[in-house]
């Protein structure tokens, strides 16, 4: 494997690792979003108000997700897998 390879593999592994996580982090973000300009209309000034609906909704993505979550990165690993065997 020369260095090109390994540049294209690191860049897949990147990319397959920003498919997976993006739900859960856009959606957590979006609810975090919503609930802090909740605290600000209504005054409500708790930090920890914010956590328990975000753990919930992150939860809950990932469940949803799960599906696709395991799919790409399972067709990553065996895309991976295929080139260890191609080089060996």
């Amino acid at each position: 494997m020369n260095t090109s390879e390994a540049i294209e593999v690191t860049r897949e592994a990147i990319f397959v690792l920003l498919k997976i996580s993006a739900p859960a982090m856009l959606i957590g973000l979006a609810v975090g979003v919503i609930i802090s300009l909740f605290q600000a209309l209504t005054q409500i000034q708790e930090a920890t108000i914010a956590f328990v609906p975000k753990i919930v909704v992150v939860f809950l993505v990932l469940i949803v997700f799960a599906p696709f979550m395991y799919g790409a990165l399972q067709t990553f690993t065996l895309q991976l897998f295929d080139r260890i065997v191609s080089v060996g």
